[in-house]
């Protein structure tokens, strides 16, 4: 499939991004070598084929959850720059 330049001139308008003709000229090649490589995807049989929700078999590897100790309440206070009962300060943000 072959792009032209209005068809650039188009996407860069909803996409509201100015471009030279330099760069209209260089995104009509990428997207036509694109299209046309999605164009050689289709051709391909996949009769048969389940579709897949991953790239690979692997699926949720995440680390073990482990509770840890934290830093003590008060030593966090000390290095606020202010405190008051428990809890930091911090400047009026609304009146």
């Amino acid at each position: 499939m072959d792009i032209d330049i209005k068809q650039i001139e188009q996407v860069a308008s909803l996409s509201r991004i100015n471009l030279t003709d330099v760069e209209k000229g260089a995104f009509r090649e990428q997207l036509t070598d694109i299209l046309g490589y999605i164009e050689k995807l289709n051709e391909l049989d996949t009769d048969g084929i389940q579709p897949m929700a991953y790239a690979t078999a692997q699926k949720n590897i995440f680390r073990e959850d482990k509770q840890e100790s934290s830093f003590p309440r008060q030593k966090i206070l000390e290095l606020s720059p202010s405190s008051s009962n428990g809890f930091f300060k911090v400047p009026k943000v609304l009146e």
